[in-house]
């Protein structure tokens, strides 16, 4: 599968290349036009009139990012492996036999590309370092490189996951938290870009790792808001009633010895207390209604079966 945009130049000789590759064997390329605005949509209606079957096409309105993409062309794909690639020439389609055969003969569930010697600028590469990084010790899986586009997964790997947002960067670890744990890499050729321009910039990079904490949270909080908010409030909440208890077992001590003290409402830690407890309360609250979003909402619980007999 080929998500693309604006890569009008590089599509035919990409099909050349894979079905050189894969000749004799029965395959299909789906192609997903992420809203290109050059002539890319009419080069896959070419490439669709000169490989028949072998290629399927579908084009965006308007450009929705990669998840998106990829969202998409994992509802079309019929093989039991599916490969994913970038359409710019970067990835080699000389890698995919390899990568089939690692699903099918060794049993990983989904294998990542690793291009361990990149062609890359050094405000690419010095991001993507500290990206990948970050996602490790976040995620737990042991991946050099999470954002290679070339990637082979069992289909009901992409079958299972939800991929949105931007979240077209963590697929793996989606891959993870929906069940399948046999997730493997490959050291990979990278090529020097050959068309236009590159799609990342500093935008991507920072949403990338804003990415990254919401995929965590979600993992770990997604179907159990409580867990978080309520221990939250309850911690904040009791936390703001013990300082006002001890607050007002003061002023009530003093008087009872016959000391002046001051007026509750004059000490600041007073404010602090009530602030404590209103939002104590309020974290609760969320907590309880994201547990009534999550139960409702979605209308069904989504548990992936293993195996049924």
């Amino acid at each position: 599968m080929v998500p693309l945009f604006n890569e009008e130049e590089s599509l035919p000789e990409l099909m050349a290349w894979i079905d050189k590759v894969l000749e004799g064997r029965g395959y299909e390329v789906v192609f997903v036009d992420d809203g290109s605005t050059d002539g890319s949509w009419e080069a896959v209606r070419r490439l669709k009139d000169t490989y028949g079957d072998k290629v399927v096409g579908v084009s965006f309105a308007r450009n929705h990012g990669k998840s998106a993409a990829l969202h998409t062309g994992f509802r079309l794909v019929r093989g039991r492996v599916v490969i994913t690639m970038d359409a710019d020439l970067q990835d080699s389609p000389d890698e995919v036999p390899e990568l089939e055969r690692k699903v099918l003969e060794e049993g990983f569930d989904l294998v990542s590309g690793w291009k361990k010697k990149r062609y890359d600028p050094i405000t690419k590469t010095v991001p993507t370092k500290l990206y990948n990084w970050a996602t490790r010790r976040v995620s737990g899986i042991h991946l050099h490189d999470f954002n290679c586009g070339l990637k082979a997964y069992r289909r009901e790997v992409v079958r299972a996951v939800e991929v949105n947002g931007e979240m077209h960067r963590y697929i793996p670890v989606l891959a993870k938290q929906a069940g399948f744990h046999r997730i493997g890499e490959q050291v990979v050729q990278h090529r020097a870009r050959k068309y236009g321009e590159t799609k990342f910039g500093l935008e991507r990079f920072v949403n990338g790792f804003l990415d990254l904490l919401t995929i965590a949270f979600l993992g770990r909080f997604g179907h159990k808001p409580m867990h978080l908010f309520g221990v939250l409030g309850t911690l904040m909440f009791v936390g703001g009633f013990g300082l006002f208890g001890a607050i007002g077992g003061y002023k009530l001590w003093a008087l009872s010895q016959g000391i002046e003290a001051k007026n509750i409402a004059d000490i600041s830690a007073f404010y602090v207390a009530l602030v404590c407890m209103v939002m104590g309360l309020q974290l609760f609250l969320a907590g309880f209604l994201g547990e009534l979003v999550t139960r409702n909402a979605l209308g069904r619980n989504h548990y992936l079966l293993k195996d049924q007999v």
